[in-house]
Formats: C-alpha cells, structure tokens, sequence
C-alpha cells in the first residue's frame, strides 16, 4: 500500500508495516514536552494515577518559557513545581531561566527533536517539529501526563493534504507568507485534524527557518500536524547536533491524499493577517493602502524568533529608528540565537533604532506579560494568534506579519512594506560595521 509520510512515521511507531487514514492506534513515542501553563497540570495528574516513574528521564523536555522570567508568584510557584518534578524523576531537559528558550525554537537546536521522529507536546504549536520530517502534534495536559509515565499514546491517523509551492518567490516573501496565504485560501477549519504536507520546488528551496514557520503555524489552519520531507537542508541542520539516531521517511509517489493544492509564489506578495483570525489575511498591497497606523510592534515568538528572522528585521531597521509613536519590542527565541545575535551586532542595531530587546519568553503572544496591549490599540506580531483579547484588552488588534513587514511597520508606524523605505531587494543583515 502506498502511505504518506505521516502515514509512515505513525506506522512504524505503531509496530506496523501500514496504516490507513481513520485507523485508531497506538504509537511509541520519541520524546514529550510541557512548558509552564500546561506541565504543572499534568504533574498533578501524573499524581494522581499513582505513577511510580517516568518513561524516560531523557525524552522528556520540561521548558518553562511562557510566564518567565516569573511575572508573579503565580508563576513562579508553576516553575518551582515543575523544577521539583524534574529532580524528583531525573528528567535531564529541564531548561531553566539563563538556559531555556521558547520551547518551539529551543528543541530543534538542541538536537532533541529529530527526523521520523513521533512527538507529542502539551502545547498547540508542537506541530513545528514537522519542519524536520518528524509527526509532531499538541495534545492536552492528561494525555501529557499519561504519555510521561508510559512513552506511548493513541492516535486516529489523519488524512493528508498536499500544499505544492513553485515559482520564484517575490522580495520578502518568506515561510511565514507562504503559511498565511494558507490559512487565507482554506480558512482556520480547512485542515481540521488533517496532515498538512507541504513540498514543491518552493519549499525545497527554503532554509529551516521558513519551514519551522511554515509548520509551526498548521494548527492555525486546524492541522493535526505540519509536515516537510527531510533533504539535504535538514540533514544539514541535524547534523552535528542531533542526540540519537533519525530517520528520513518520505511520501510514495502514489500515497493517497484527501486534497491536493497548487500555487505559483510568483503570484503571492507578503501577507498580513487582519484580527481576528489567522484567515483574515490580505496582501501588503492592500493593507498598506488602508493606512493603519500602529502602537506596538514585537518580533520574535515560536513562530519568527530565529536567527534569520532577526537578520532580516535588521537589515531594515539598520540606520533607522522607530517611529515615535510605536514600541518595538524583540525576543530572540533562544538564548544561542540572542549571543548570535549580539556577535552580528543585531542588538546594537535594534537598541540603536529604540527597541527594547528581551530574553527569550512567549510573553506578549499569549497577552502574559512583556507587551500587553491597552484598549483601542493595535499591534503588528510576528506571533502566531490575532484572536480577541489575544495580547491584552479586548478591544485591542493584533496583524500577523513576517518580520521584514513587522520591521518596515516600526519604523513608519503603520502596516508597511520595505519597499516603502525604498528597500527593493530581500536582504539579510551583515554583521554590524
């Protein structure tokens, strides 16, 4: 029978030579995470069914990044319990304040999520892990618990959808883009409980940031899971940082899809999504000619806090400031990423354009602290959500952007394009001199 790659994964973690879409099973997992709003619920639960240990003190990742630096005591009472659960059980990938990074960016660097691998996480955006040729969905914090103590789970195998991408892409269209023109075309419930499988020639094309990107933001469409088949471009990523063995699965030439989508990216300019849906997307085109003046700009996020993100932030912002009337603020996702960042300068050129520069958090995309919005204003994100009330008030408006947009935005502090600061060409950042 001829299977997909997420067919492939979840057969071989299931123990079988094939599944088929609709099949109820049960797969052995590679690794499983929670971070600090979802594991201290499933620590409760893990106590409550009387677990004597954990699967595997290796495979679990524990990353406190949504609330931290603590905001309150809260917070920090959430970070201690889970610091406790850690040494309790030997659990090694606990990442703490000084060593943590949003978990979404921080596994794939750490070589902690691979390649075939069958992942699970207490938080929505897991599906990231797709980008490396991995099943990786959210699950609640029960099935976390559950997972912890056993190292498997269930699944219904998901039908597959097929995303083909070719042409040469147009200046500063990036993965982030390519993803909301996604959402925009097949709505937030277009891929529900769906694998979203993304190739063509496009998509081979584009470094591991887009495509951490690009499947970070398939739960936005309803994705159970986003998925790219692995090349050279991952195995160069892995290499060199991968903990354990992987494996590249890919789709049979033949393998069944429920839907099958073709677009030119010669045809698709950078994208904004108007609140309060990740669908509600629109060209630049015409959001900059809706004149859309701004009060907070932020970069960063699971979504596009990685190096190449800030590069290209940077390349815009260098020599710039930000309009008076805007905040910018920027959250390298890892702290690796944030000194690569400072060896590059990117730092001194944000400070120098009046940004204000963080440690890693999740902070402002969820509206927990670092960045809360007041009533009436509005904000470009490089975040993932634009949902009501997502940032702070309720009466506040979040525009999902790519960071060469959200860049262009502070400076001219309105929903802007590079071109418009006479910036044609899709640069990154050299290092600062």
């Amino acid at each position: 029978m001829s299977m997909t790659i997420t067919e492939k994964i979840l057969a071989a973690h299931a123990g079988k030579t094939e599944v088929h879409a609709g099949e109820f099973i049960r797969c052995k997992l590679d690794f499983v995470l929670g971070n600090d709003i979802t594991a201290p619920i499933a620590i409760n639960e893990f106590e409550r069914l009387g677990a004597d240990g954990v699967f595997d003190g290796e495979r679990i990742g524990l990353i406190p990044d949504h609330s931290t630096p603590n905001k309150d005591i809260k917070s920090a009472q959430l970070t201690k319990q889970m610091r406790e659960f850690a040494k309790k059980y030997h659990i090694t990938n606990h990442f703490e304040v000084g060593r943590m990074g949003i978990e979404h960016a921080l596994l794939p660097e750490q070589g902690l999520v691979l390649p075939g691998d069958c992942i699970i996480g207490a938080d929505s955006h897991t599906c990231t892990y797709g980008a490396l040729g991995a099943f990786s969905t959210g699950v609640g914090s029960t099935d976390l618990a559950a997972a912890m103590a056993l190292g498997e789970t269930w699944f219904r195998v998901p039908d597959s959808m097929k995303f083909v991408f070719f042409g040469k892409r147009q200046p500063w269209v990036s993965g982030k883009d390519l993803i909301l023109y996604t959402i925009g075309k097949i709505g937030v419930d277009g891929a529900r409980y769906r694998a979203m499988e993304f190739c063509g020639e496009t998509i081979s094309g584009l470094g591991m940031s887009d495509r951490l990107t690009i499947c970070n933001m398939a739960i936005e469409a309803g994705g159970k899971n986003g998925i790219i088949a692995p090349d050279e471009i991952t195995r160069a990523y892995v290499e060199g940082r991968a903990k354990r063995p992987y494996t590249f699965y890919a789709s049979d030439a033949t393998a069944p899809y429920l839907e099958t989508f073709e677009w030119d990216c010669r045809e698709i300019e950078p994208q904004v999504s108007f609140p309060f849906l990740p669908s509600n997307t629109k060209s630049i085109s015409e959001a900059a000619a809706m004149n859309i003046g701004i009060q907070q700009v932020v970069i960063g996020s699971c979504t596009n806090g990685r190096i190449d993100d800030l590069r290209v932030a940077a390349s815009i912002l260098r020599g710039r400031k930000t309009h008076p009337e805007v905040r910018l603020v920027i959250f390298p996702a890892t702290q690796a990423i944030w000194q690569q960042a400072s060896r590059e300068g990117l730092l001194d050129i944000f400070v120098e354009a009046e940004g204000a520069v963080s440690t890693p958090t999740c902070g402002p995309c969820l509206g927990g602290h670092m960045g809360i919005l007041a009533e009436g204003e509005r904000a470009v994100a490089t975040t993932n959500r634009n949902f009501v009330g997502r940032m702070g008030h309720v009466k506040s408006e979040v525009f999902l952007a790519s960071p060469a947009i959200a860049a262009a935005s502070a400076v001219l502090g309105r929903i802007a394009s590079p071109s418009e600061l006479g910036i044609t060409e899709d640069v990154t950042c050299a290092c600062a001199g």
